[in-house]
């Protein structure tokens, strides 16, 4: 499970404590190394989900007519999370695009109705600040797209462990773990990374770190539900509210 802290091999963590400009903008557009996971400069649409004062999970803005939405995984959502705070591009204790409040949560029926892994995905609304919605202070969001084929392109995840104060992230091609769900072998993707988004290099979210095993029972490979049908009428819920 991908949520809370995970007794993983930390000791081996094969982060890269330094990364260049250059291989940043590579990795974002799904070139460069393959399936390596460095510490990341903030991004200011990915961010991390607090509750009670502890960062716990990850969420990531998406386009929205109100250009209020987020998205992570349903089970960082559900009954048990309490009061939740969404906090963009945090890095070190710093808030560079303020605390979001997070306010309606919605959940597809699969995960209301049975917490199937299947439908590990959701979205929820954040306050307002003062006027402008989460959009307008971290320059849009990213486009939520169902339907695209696994692996047809690489993807770029961008999490945050619980273990640590900032984003880590990987490039690889994701892989068919069967119809419902797909994987990507990245490592030290552990607690806390949940939610993560799974962004391709036309920046659509295509991904959300989640699914089979709540994200993945080790830090190396992680999951996601294949976003089709389900998550598609979830978004279209989502921008009507």
């Amino acid at each position: 499970m991908k949520r809370t802290p995970r007794p993983v091999l930390y000791a081996v963590v094969v982060l890269l404590a330094v990364t260049s400009a250059a291989s940043e903008a590579a990795a974002d557009d799904g070139a460069g190394p393959l399936g390596v996971t460095a510490v990341a400069a903030p991004t200011a649409r990915v961010g991390a989900l607090f509750a009670a004062g502890r960062h716990f999970c990850t969420a990531s803005v998406v386009d929205s007519p109100r250009r209020d939405l987020i998205v992570t995984a349903a089970h960082c959502l559900d009954g048990g999370s309490g009061e939740l705070e969404f906090v963009p591009g945090y890095r070190n204790g710093h808030a560079p695009y303020g605390v979001w409040r997070v306010g309606r949560r919605l959940l597809p029926h699969g995960w209301a109705e049975g917490q199937d892994e299947d439908s590990d995905v959701a979205f929820a609304v954040v306050a307002d600040r003062e006027g402008e919605g989460v959009e307008d202070v971290v320059g849009g969001g990213n486009r939520f797209v169902a339907g695209t084929a696994t692996g047809a392109t690489a993807v770029t995840v961008t999490g945050y462990p619980d273990s640590r104060e900032v984003p880590v992230r990987c490039t690889n091609r994701a892989t068919a773990h069967s119809r419902t769900q797909q994987r990507i072998e990245c490592p030290d993707f552990s607690g806390g990374t949940s939610g993560s988004p799974w962004v391709d290099g036309d920046g659509e979210v295509v991904g959300v770190l989640g699914g089979h095993e709540a994200g993945g029972a080790t830090a190396d490979v992680s999951y996601s539900v294949v976003l089709a049908a389900e998550a598609a009428e979830l978004y279209r819920d989502a921008v009507r509210i």
